[in-house]
C-alpha cells in the first residue's frame, strides 16, 4: 500500500489530528522508522496548523509533521511554505513534491500515479519497496563516501582546529559492531548536511585504533565516540540520535548558530542577480529612493534595516540584494514596481518565477511581517513579467557618499550684442 499524508480541519489536544483520522503524526523521532524504512508509498505534508480537507483511500498510508513544532524534519526536506505535501515512494530519501492542486481529486491522483508507477518498475524486475537496505549496502542514494573525511594524526589539527567551519567527528574501530551500523547513516549525513550547509559543516572520522594519539588527546573509551568541533572552544560530545535525519538535524542546528548573516549585495551586473537568485529558494530585492532623495544617510538607514531582516532570517538561506531606483527599469517593470512608491521590496522564487510585494511600510516590524508570512505559505504571489529574470544592465557600485547635482555648463554672454535683440526682425 502507499501513504498519504496530510492536514485535517479536525484538531484534537495533542495537535491538529485525531485518533480516528488514519492520519500518522510524524516527528524525527519516529520518521526513520515509519518512513524511510517503510515499503509503503507515503505523501508526507509538512504543515504549520493549517486546515485542509481530503478524502482518504484505504490504499495509501497517511501521515503529517508539525513542521512549526519539528523544524529539524522540516529543514531536512527543504520545507520553506505551508502546506507542503511530499510523496515518498520507492527511493524515500528522494521525496517528490507534491505540486498539483489541493483538492481532494487532484491528491488522490497523484498518489494513484506514483503506485502504479511502484508496480511497473517491480513488474520489470527492478527493486521495490524501501530502499533502506541498498542504502546501509552503500547505494548511490546514501550518499557519497567521499564526503566523509578522512582524518589523521598528521591532518586533524589543520583540517578540524584551524577551520572555520564545524565539524562532527566519528571516533570509530573497524571490529566495532555499532560503528559498522553507523556507516551508512554517515555517509549519508555526509552528504546531506555538504548540500544543506553549503560545505559549512563537515563531517569526518578517526580511526582510534591507528591515530591513538587523538584517540589519547580527546578522552575515547568508547565506538563509536561522536565529539562536535567549533573554533577556539573546547570539543563537545554529541549527545543525539544516530539515524541520518538526526545526525543532519543537528548539523543544521550547528550552522544556522554559527552561519553569519547573508551578505547584502548591488546588483551592479546580471551575474550577481542571476546568481543571488537562482543558489536560494528565495532573494529578496530592495529597490531604494534615488540617492539624491535620500542622501547617504537615508540610504544607509534603508540598508540597516535590509541587514536587520538578514541576520533575523539568516537561517532561510535567503539572498539578499538592492539596487537604486530608476537604475534597473526592467527588473522594475518585471515586478510591478513602475516608477513610483520608493523604497520597494519584492521576494523573488526564481524557479517558480514567482513573485511577492511589500504591501507594508519598508521598516523592521512591516518587512518582518511580510518575510514571516512568506516563510508560513501565505501572501498574494504573482509572475514574474516575462516569466524570465530581466535584463540588468551594469553600472558603478555606490561610493556611499551623497548624490550631488549634475553642473550645468555656464554660458558665456560676453559676445552677444544685447542691442540687436531689441531690433524687430521683419
Amino acid at each position: 500500500t502507499g501513504v498519504l499524508v496530510c492536514s485535517f480541519t479536525v484538531l484534537s489536544v495533542h495537535g491538529m489530528y485525531s485518533a480516528s483520522d488514519d492520519v500518522i503524526e510524524l516527528n524525527p523521532s519516529n520518521f526513520n522508522r515509519e518512513v524511510l524504512q517503510s515499503d509503503s508509498l507515503w505523501l508526507v505534508e509538512f504543515y504549520a496548523p493549517c486546515r485542509m480537507w481530503l478524502f482518504l483511500f484505504g490504499i495509501v498510508k497517511v501521515g503529517a509533521v508539525d513542521a512549526d513544532q519539528h523544524k529539524s524534519l522540516g529543514g531536512q526536506y527543504g520545507v520553506r511554505g505551508f502546506p507542503t505535501i511530499k510523496i515518498f515512494g520507492a527511493n524515500k530519501h528522494k521525496p517528490e513534491e507534491f505540486q498539483g492542486g489541493r483538492s481532494s481529486q487532484a491528491i488522490v491522483d497523484a498518489a494513484l500515479n506514483s503506485l502504479r508507477s511502484i508496480v511497473k518498475d517491480r513488474l520489470s524486475g527492478k527493486t521495490g519497496g524501501s530502499d533502506h537496505s541498498r542504502q546501509s549496502s552503500g547505494g548511490s542514494s546514501g550518499g557519497n563516501k567521499n564526503d566523509v573525511i578522512e582524518l589523521t594524526d598528521d591532518n586533524f589539527d589543520q583540517m578540524v582546529l584551524n577551520s572555520d567551519d564545524v565539524w562532527l567527528v566519528e571516533f570509530f574501530a573497524p571490529w566495532c559492531g555499532h560503528c559498522k551500523n553507523l556507516e551508512p547513516e554517515w555517509t549519508a549525513a555526509a552528504s546531506q548536511v555538504k548540500e544543506q550547509t553549503n560545505g559549512r559543516v563537515k563531517l569526518g572520522t578517526v580511526d582510534a585504533t591507528v591515530h591513538q594519539g587523538l584517540a589519547s588527546r580527546y578522552g575515547i573509551r568508547g565506538f563509536p565516540t561522536i565529539k562536535i568541533f567549533r573554533k577556539g572552544e573546547e570539543p563537545e560530545d554529541y549527545q543525539g540520535g544516530r539515524t541520518r535525519s538526526d545526525l543532519v538535524a543537528r548539523a543544521l542546528d550547528l550552522y544556522s548558530d554559527n552561519a553569519p548573516p547573508p551578505e547584502l549585495l548591488e546588483i551592479l551586473n546580471q551575474d550577481i542577480l542571476k546568481k543571488t537568485c537562482e543558489d536560494h529558494q528565495l532573494c529578496v530585492i530592495a529597490v531604494l529612493p534615488h540617492i539624491l532623495d535620500t542622501g547617504a544617510a537615508g540610504r544607509n538607514g534603508y540598508l540597516e534595516v535590509m541587514m536587520k531582516m538578514a541576520e533575523k532570517y539568516k537561517k532561510k538561506m535567503w539572498g539578499w540584494l538592492w539596487t537604486e531606483a530608476g537604475a534597473q527599469m526592467e527588473l522594475e517593470s518585471s515586478l510591478g514596481i513602475g516608477g513610483f512608491g520608493y523604497p520597494a521590496m519584492a521576494a523573488i522564487n526564481s524557479r517558480k518565477m514567482k513573485f511577492a510585494l511589500l504591501k507594508g511600510s519598508f521598516s523592521e516590524t512591516g518587512i518582518h511581517e511580510f518575510l514571516r508570512d512568506l516563510s508560513v505559505g501565505r501572501g498574494s504571489t504573482s509572475t514574474v513579467g516575462g516569466g524570465a529574470l530581466p535584463k540588468i544592465h551594469t553600472v558603478e557600485a555606490w561610493d556611499g557618499k551623497d548624490g550631488v547635482l549634475p553642473v550645468e555648463d555656464d554660458i558665456d554672454l560676453s559676445d552677444v550684442d544685447l542691442d540687436d535683440l531689441e531690433k524687430d526682425e521683419l
